[in-house]
């Protein structure tokens, strides 16, 4: 079950996750994403990129904004999600084109912003894909990436950790304390990543925000996010006995809500 927690299927597993991931949106990633679109602030007619798309919790706002004169090209590798995020925007959108790829393989270059909400910890490199991500936009265009903050969704992977069998997992498979991640948990160590990746005038700031959990909550949190990678390979008897113990230990420790601030961060690529 380590080597599974270390290298995880991550477009089979969120493929899988799709339902409860979509169920989060109006609780998590809405709220989330229109703060991180509000502060890359898409502008009419530009050409945008929207990596790690999901269901479309940043693309659509942003092809909002860009109007019919702009394009987004929205990327995602689960294609469930896409689909979503079609069904969402339906007719209406022309100028939002979905597309089913592996965004650190994305070819296109050229856009005047480069958008990256909670989506970095999916790449098996984190400063090759974010590199990759930053050489997509224009000289001068906007680069503005997203990640989770320190203490992000604590003490939920601890209590998970400690529901699955065998004397639980390492924290270390648990997200958002994906590899590297733990490296740009703070505005200011977020910033001087990404000026070392090449940005300049990097600005970085938190934007604090707590969950309110209720039972009907807490376990799509875990299936939806990527902490449903800490389950592994268990099958579905055992993810069963993992959810009771989870749930039962999140009511014994008395967790109201969770802290559930992220990091925005927005640069320029040099000319």
């Amino acid at each position: 079950m380590g080597d599974k927690l270390g290298e995880p299927d991550l477009a089979g597993g969120f493929a899988a996750a799709a339902a409860a991931s979509i169920e989060l949106d109006d609780a998590l990633w809405n709220p989330i994403s229109t703060a991180a679109v509000a502060r890359a602030h898409p502008r009419f007619d530009e050409l945008v990129l929207d990596a790690c798309c999901g269901d479309g919790a940043s693309a659509l706002p942003t092809a909002e904004l860009v109007g019919p004169g702009g394009v987004v090209d929205a990327v995602d590798f689960a294609e469930p999600l896409v689909d979503a995020a079609r069904e969402r925007a339906g007719e209406r959108m022309p100028q939002l084109r979905l597309h089913v790829a592996d965004v650190t393989t994305w070819e296109p270059a050229g856009y005047d912003l480069v958008q990256c909400v909670l989506g970095v910890f999916h790449f098996p490199d984190l400063d090759a894909g974010t590199r990759h991500l930053i050489e997509r936009a224009r000289p001068a265009g906007r680069v503005a990436i997203t990640v989770w903050a320190r203490g992000a969704f604590d003490p939920l992977p601890e209590l998970l950790a400690e529901a699955l069998p065998d004397g639980g997992a390492s924290l270390d498979a648990a997200v958002p304390r994906a590899a590297g991640l733990e490296s740009i948990d703070t505005a200011g160590s977020l910033a001087q990543w990404l000026t070392g990746l090449g940005l300049a005038g990097v600005r970085a700031h938190a934007v604090q925000r707590h969950l309110d959990l209720t039972p009907e909550l807490l376990w799509p949190l875990v299936e939806g996010t990527a902490l449903r990678f800490m389950l592994g390979g268990l099958g579905a008897p055992a993810v069963e006995k993992v959810r009771k113990r989870f749930l039962a230990a999140v009511e014994a420790r008395d967790v109201p809500s969770v802290d559930v601030t992220t990091l925005i961060a927005i640069g320029q690529r040099p000319a």
